[in-house]
C-alpha cells in the first residue's frame, strides 16, 4: 500500500500531537474524528518522498500516467454519495452543487489524461543544423518542456473537490510528471481524507513510486514549512490576496525563489452600457441578482462591481438587482469567511457617499444576508478603499454621469479575473476606450452574460493581472495549466537515439513538432 505522509484521517498519537477538528457550518456541529497536524519531520517525511518520486515518476511513459489520472478519476467516483454527503457536510453547500463540482473534478483529470496522451502539451520544438550556413554553422537545436518536481498544493475553501486535493493544480502538476504533496485545508477534512484515500488506491493500482501524492493537515506554520522546503519547486494557491501574497513573498525569500501560481480573488467588473441596458433594465437586473447569489457570492468570479451611466434604465436596473437579493440569505462556507463577509461588507457601507439597498441586519450563525449599494463615479475613484473584493453575496453599483466617467472607472481598476461588457455591438463600437482599458485588466472578457461560471477547456484563461493572480501569463483552470509546472530545456548536438522520444528525428512518440518552422507529426 503507498502511503501519504501523516495521511488525513490518522488518528494521534499518545505523545500529545495536535489535532484538527471539522465542523458544520449550518450548525456548528464538530465531526467526531480528530486530524493530526504534521510535524516538521513528517512535513520533510513527505518532500523527502517526492523527491525519490520524482526520479522515476518524471521518466513514467505518458500512457501509464494517463492511466494514472483515469484512475483517480474512476476512484472518486466510485465514493459515491459518501462524498458527496461529506462535502456537503463540511462546506455548507447543496448536493446539486457537490454533484456537480465532482464532476468537473473528474472530467479535468480525464482530460488532462487526454492532454498526456496526445503529447502537444511539451511543445516540441527542432531546428535542425546547417553546417554549410556562413558566416557560422548553426548548430542542431531541439527544445520542449520538462516537469520542474516537487509541488506544494494549496487547498481551496470555496471548491472543495474542483480547487482542491485532486482539483486543477493536482491534476496538471500530476500531468506534467511531478510529484504532489498538497496542504489540505482545514473546512473539509473528511473529504480531503477521501479524495487523498482514493488518489492514493489509484497510485497503486497503476504501480505508481510511493511519494507521487501526499498530503498533510495543519495551518499557517504547515504552509510555510512547505513553501520554504528547498527541494519544494513549485507552488499553486487559490484563495484570499493576503494568503497569496504572503506564499508568493515567501517563497521569494528562500535562497532559490519558486513561483508561487497564485488566484487571489477578483472585483470582475461589469459595465453596462446604454443601448443594452435600455432594452431590458429590470430583467438584467435579475440576472446580476441570480450571479451575486450564486453560491452564496463564494465564487472568485462574482461580480462585485457593477458600472452604468446614470438614466432611467439604470434606475431600473438597480431597483430590479435590489428585489432580487431581498431576503436571499444562505449559510456561509465557515464561521471565519462569515465574519470576514459582515466585517468588509459594514466597512464599505460606512464609507463617504455609499448607500445601500436592503436590509443590512447581521443574520444568525455563519449565515450570509445578500446586499447591493450605490456610489457615485467621483467617490469611487477617490478612494480605493471601494475597489476591494467583498467575499460573498455582494456587490457595488457605481454610478457614472457620463462615458468619459465610465472610462476613468475602467482606467482605474486593478487586475482582475474578468471584465464583462453588457452590451451591443453598436455600444462596444461608441465606447471603445472602455474596452481598451478592461483588455489591459482582466484576463477573461465577457460580452453579455455574468462572470460566473467558468469552463474547463483549452482557451480558457482564469488568472490575470496582480492582484487576481501572481503571474498574468498563467491560468489555473483549462488545459494550458499544466504549463505551470513545467520548463524548457534546449538539447544542442545531441546524438539522435539519446534525445527524448519527442525531439527524435524519426518521432517515435508521435506528437505534433513544430520542425524547422513547420508543424508536423510525421
Amino acid at each position: 500500500m503507498i502511503k501519504g505522509t501523516n495521511f488525513i484521517g490518522s488518528t494521534p498519537s499518545d505523545q500529545g500531537e495536535e489535532t484538527l477538528f471539522s465542523y458544520n457550518p449550518v450548525d456548528g456541529s464538530a465531526f467526531a474524528e480528530s486530524f493530526a497536524i504534521a510535524s516538521t519531520d513528517e512535513i520533510n517525511q513527505a518532500v523527502d518522498k517526492a523527491v525519490s518520486a520524482f526520479q522515476t515518476y518524471q521518466a513514467v511513459s505518458p500512457q501509464n500516467k494517463a492511466d494514472f489520472l483515469d484512475a483517480i478519476a474512476d476512484e472518486i467516483m466510485a465514493l459515491g454519495d459518501k462524498l458527496v454527503e461529506r462535502a456537503c457536510g463540511e462546506s455548507g453547500l447543496p448536493a446539486g452543487r457537490i454533484q456537480g463540482e465532482r464532476g468537473r473534478t473528474c472530467g479535468q483529470l480525464k482530460m488532462f489524461a487526454s492532454l498526456v496522451r496526445e503529447g502537444s502539451w511539451v511543445d516540441a520544438v527542432i531546428d535542425t543544423a546547417q553546417p554549410d550556413r556562413d558566416p557560422i554553422p548553426k548548430p542542431d537545436l531541439r527544445m520542449m518542456q520538462i516537469p520542474i518536481g516537487p509541488v506544494v498544493v494549496f487547498g481551496a475553501s470555496n471548491f472543495p473537490l474542483a480547487f482542491s486535493t485532486a482539483g486543477g493544480d493536482t491534476a496538471s502538476a500530476l500531468a506534467a510528471g511531478n510529484p504532489v504533496i498538497v496542504k489540505g485545508h482545514e473546512s473539509h477534512l473528511g473529504t480531503n481524507e477521501l479524495v487523498s484515500k482514493a488518489i492514493l488506491a489509484a497510485a497503486e493500482k497503476t504501480g505508481m513510486p510511493e511519494g507521487v501524492f501526499s498530503m498533510v493537515n495543519g495551518g499557517i506554520p504547515v504552509g510555510q514549512q512547505l513553501v520554504k522546503h528547498p527541494a519544494v519547486k513549485a507552488v499553486g494557491f487559490t484563495g484570499s490576496l493576503r494568503g497569496g501574497r504572503a506564499l508568493f513573498d515567501l517563497a521569494n525569500q528562500r535562497d532559490e525563489p519558486i513561483p508561487v501560481y497564485a488566484e487571489m480573488g477578483s472585483i470582475n467588473p461589469t459595465f453596462l452600457m446604454p443601448e443594452k441596458l435600455g432594452e431590458n433594465p429590470d430583467a438584467l437586473g435579475k440576472s446580476f441578482a441570480g450571479s451575486v447569489a450564486l453560491g452564496v457570492g463564494q465564487f472568485c468570479t462574482n461580480p462585485g462591481l457593477l458600472v452604468g451611466i446614470k438614466s432611467t434604465a439604470l434606475d431600473t436596473f438597480s431597483q430590479s438587482l435590489e428585489e432580487g437579493l431581498t431576503e436571499v440569505t444562505g449559510t456561509m462556507l465557515n464561521a471565519k469567511i462569515a465574519e470576514s463577509y459582515y466585517q468588509h461588507r459594514d466597512a464599505l457601507l460606512n464609507e463617504e457617499g455609499v448607500s445601500h439597498q436592503g436590509n443590512t441586519d447581521k443574520a444568525e450563525g455563519n449565515t450570509a444576508r445578500a446586499l447591493t449599494a450605490t456610489v457615485s463615479a467621483t467617490a469611487f475613484l477617490e478612494n480605493p478603499r471601494l475597489h476591494e473584493e467583498i467575499f460573498g453575496p455582494f456587490t457595488l453599483l457605481v454610478v457614472c454621469e457620463s462615458a468619459t466617467e465610465m472610462e476613468a472607472v475602467a482606467a482605474t481598476l486593478t487586475g482582475q479575473l474578468t471584465g464583462t461588457l453588457v452590451a451591443t455591438e453598436n455600444d462596444l463600437t461608441q465606447n471603445d476606450t472602455v474596452v481598451k482599458n478592461l483588455e489591459q485588466k482582466v484576463g477573461r472578457i465577457l460580452f453579455n452574460g455574468v462572470p460566473t461560471g467558468v469552463e474547463v477547456c483549452a482557451a480558457m484563461h482564469h488568472g490575470g493581472p496582480y492582484p487576481a493572480s501572481t503571474n498574468a501569463k498563467y491560468t489555473s483552470v483549462g488545459s494550458a495549466a499544466i504549463s505551470r509546472f513545467t520548463r524548457p530545456i534546449s538539447y544542442q548536438n545531441w546524438p539522435d537515439s539519446l534525445l527524448p522520444t519527442e525531439l527524435q528525428s524519426s518521432n517515435p512518440s508521435g506528437v505534433w513538432r513544430l520542425v524547422d518552422g513547420e508543424r508536423t507529426k510525421s
